[in-house]
């Protein structure tokens, strides 16, 4: 007979939110069981933003190296794919979780390998152990990468964004299926150390969910870096010859799936709480709690499959369940960065979608070459501002740095500063994000 342990709090998932949520309230005193199958920081240290941002920025550093003719002089430039798999290796521990459990556990918290499951409100099992929640359960199980129904597809050995962050050799050829943030960002990577890429998508345009803009200027940035875009085209087949064929007239050594993640909420016993576990995500209220003693953070809420949201919600979960007052989930200002290069920085509402919601709008644009830091660097990108009542409820940076120019837009779009103020604020020259002025002014 199995006997049930109680504890104050249970976490199933221990990703960046699960992690956040867990070890808080370990820290401030409760009994807490964090449970994971796989890794203790979940996808985004070992195979997400960190090990991708390590690809990004080595080849960042060759077409860096490759504008030395243009402003300074002569460089040889020779790519090397070992140097980019020992430092991921190194920034992932090589895929071990030591130091995340460490810092779990001397909080005072305990983990549990295994896969846990609802079996009543408030109780979880994993394995042969059942533990009974005082205060209660939250999920945090994460999502994982979506692999569509493609004919031929399943029987061969294609590779989702794991693969690729893993894999200690660089294909000569790569097709990646899929134009949003992931697939655009290793494209580019795979590209400057040489593969020959063809970037799939069936939307008819990259990083669809952004501004028109964003993606024609990635696309062109593309083309000119020798990546082969292919928008507005479906997968319908694919087959493995000893390399991957794609709709019979696209061939290269590797398939990369990036079509965006996926949430699983079968097996995880909503039922027994009185959740529709066939429903795509957990539905929460504003301090995330999806029932009676039952909270949910990260991407199963469906508010962004971002490591910032997923922290975010931890921290207001870790309040309510602790009994304290404090600020609310609100989602008007969430921020977002596809790391090319250029940069695709945005906030708030796009254009697109503060017309759906009926709202009177002024867009403001100013192109980054037409400012002097941008002429000076080179610069392909732009500013586009979006204003409805007299605030700024959106924008998009895009171009060198235009995640760190993000920043400013930001806190305006967060605060709801008036564009009255922006216009009248002194910006520092000659900066990028200066330009926040530029598209005000009309200059």
């Amino acid at each position: 007979m199995i006997w049930p342990m109680d504890v104050d709090v249970v976490v199933i998932g221990m990703g960046p939110g699960g992690e956040e949520v867990a070890g808080s309230l370990a820290a401030a005193g409760l009994s807490v069981v964090g449970i994971e199958d796989r890794l203790v920081g979940g996808e985004c240290p070992y195979w997400g933003c960190i090990p991708s941002k390590a690809m990004v920025r080595a080849a960042d550093a060759l077409a860096e190296g490759r504008r030395v003719e243009n402003l300074a002089g002569t460089a040889e430039i020779t790519p090397e794919w070992q140097k980019v798999a020992e430092r991921v290796q190194e920034v992932t521990a090589d895929w071990n979780d030591e130091a995340a459990v460490k810092r779990f556990t001397d909080k005072g918290g305990r983990l549990v390998r295994g896969k846990g499951r609802l079996t009543g409100p408030k109780e979880v099992r994993v394995g042969d152990e059942v533990f009974r929640a005082r205060r209660g359960v939250v999920i945090a199980t994460g999502t994982a990468p979506a692999v569509p129904k493609i004919d031929g597809l399943s029987d061969t050995p294609y590779w989702t964004n794991r693969e690729a962050i893993e894999t200690k050799t660089r294909p000569e050829s790569l097709i990646v299926l899929g134009g949003g943030a992931i697939g655009c960002e290793l494209a580019q990577v795979f590209s400057r150390f040489g593969s020959r890429v063809t970037v799939v998508e069936a939307a008819e345009r990259l990083v669809s969910p952004e501004e028109p803009e964003s993606g024609a200027l990635l696309k062109k940035v593309f083309e000119a870096e020798g990546i082969d875009v292919r928008v507005g085209a479906k997968a319908e087949q694919v087959r493995y010859d000893d390399a991957f064929v794609v709709n019979d007239d696209i061939r290269a050594e590797k398939l990369l799936v990036a079509i965006g993640r996926r949430t699983n909420l079968q097996g995880l016993g909503l039922d027994t709480v009185g959740l529709d576990d066939q429903q795509r995500f957990v539905e929460v209220d504003d301090r995330l709690r999806a029932g009676d003693g039952l909270w949910a953070v990260g991407d199963i809420t469906g508010k962004g499959a971002f490591t910032h949201v997923s922290v975010y919600q931890a921290r207001i979960a870790a309040r309510d369940i602790l009994g304290e007052d404090g600020p609310r989930a609100d989602y008007h200002a969430l921020p977002r960065v596809t790391f090319t290069d250029p940069e695709i920085g945005a906030v708030g509402l796009t254009e697109k979608q503060a017309r759906e919601q009926g709202r009177d709008i002024k867009i403001y644009t100013t192109d980054l070459a037409n400012s002097s830091r941008g002429w000076l660097h080179g610069a392909e990108g732009f500013l586009k501002l979006i204003e409805s009542d007299g605030r700024l409820v959106g924008a998009t940076s895009a171009g060198p740095y235009g995640g760190e120019i993000l920043g400013a837009l930001a806190v305006a779009v967060h605060a709801e500063v008036p564009v009255r103020k922006l216009r009248e604020m002194i910006y520092a020259f000659p900066t990028f994000h200066r330009a926040i002025e530029a598209a005000l002014l009309g200059t």
